[in-house]
């Protein structure tokens, strides 16, 4: 891979996302198309929802740039079924689609998405080929709920996936075995680097399930490309913070027999809102914590163990000082 045309296609990609958002920003709010707020939502204002439109188009045009540049086999595959899952989702958006059917589109695209994996074992040989296929399955499909569910404060979704992205490249290129998912993560982390601008607190705009659906589904490609290489623990390490916040209000919620697939305001993060509803604070929270775990995504290359083992003590720490900040501010 050619890195100053990854350079040139990630700038880019990072003005036409910034560029594009504004636009789109305006004409959502021409045509209404609005996110009012409700009991459950994070913000007091109607603000214009839909940023996903720009985010994955402009990505959608990056990784195409790099595509005759050496991208892995099956980016094509993905990048298609991500713009489906995006159209699906715009029209979830706009008037609601039934939860049934989301989730079954969901696990259509990840069955489609598995083809374009590569052989390698994502479970390193733990399980036999048919339930390392069958987890990586079930595994993906959550990591693309779970960022939909996360994508609910200021910033948040736009911070992970920068720190996902960046971590991606680094650590690709570090083990000098993937330089293909070094681009094109980088070009992921530059469209929602464009997009940052327009969604910091107070935001001016709403990424969408049109942006957060895709997003998901992308990202989990890209760990499950790291980790079929024998990358698994900093494949583990970079979301662990959505990983650990999504699936423990999940079993909560599961736990007390909730209707767990409402939307609600009980994710960590959420919480840590009441305080004083500043949607920044929390954001620069979870980014410092996001920051170490990139640094210790690095560090799993050689050392997986102890990575692993601080990683958990870092988003441990980091779930304690959201609880913290909801309790006392």
């Amino acid at each position: 891979m050619e890195w100053g045309w990854v350079g040139i296609v990630a700038l880019a990609v990072f003005a036409a996302s910034y560029v594009l958002t504004g636009a789109l920003r305006g004409w959502l709010s021409a045509h209404a198309i609005l996110d009012h707020p409700v009991a459950r939502s994070s913000h007091q204002v109607p603000v214009p929802r839909g940023a996903g439109l720009a985010v994955i188009s402009t990505l959608a045009a990056g990784w195409l740039a790099l595509a005759r540049h050496g991208a892995p086999r099956g980016a094509l595959v993905v990048l298609a079924t991500a713009a489906v899952l995006a159209l699906l989702s715009w029209r979830d958006d706009r008037r609601g689609l039934p939860v049934a059917f989301r989730l079954g589109a969901h696990a259509l695209a990840v069955v489609v998405g598995l083809a374009a994996l590569p052989s390698g074992m994502i479970f390193q040989g733990a399980l036999s080929p048919l339930l390392d296929r069958a987890a990586a399955a079930v595994l993906w499909l959550w990591f693309v709920e779970l960022y939909n569910f996360m994508d609910g404060i200021d910033g948040i979704t736009a911070v992970e996936t920068i720190a996902i992205g960046i971590g991606l490249a680094l650590v690709a290129t570090l083990a000098g075995s993937a330089s293909g998912v070094a681009a094109l993560a980088l070009v992921a982390a530059a469209a929602a680097l464009g997009f940052l601008r327009w969604n910091w607190h107070p935001a001016q705009i709403f990424l969408g399930d049109v942006g957060s659906v895709p997003l998901g589904f992308l990202l989990g490609w890209l760990l499950l490309m790291l980790a079929a290489r024998g990358l698994w623990a900093p494949a583990l390490v970079l979301p662990l913070y959505y990983l650990a916040d999504a699936t423990i209000t999940l079993a909560r919620r599961v736990a007390r027999r909730a209707p767990f697939w409402q939307a609600h305001r009980e994710h960590f993060y959420q919480r840590a809102l009441a305080a004083d509803g500043d949607h920044a604070a929390v954001t620069r929270i979870i980014l410092v914590a996001d920051a170490a775990l990139v640094a210790l995504a690095l560090l799993a290359v050689a050392h997986p163990g102890p990575a692993l083992a601080l990683a958990a003590i870092t988003v441990a720490l980091l779930l304690y000082l959201l609880e913290r900040r909801a309790r006392y501010g």
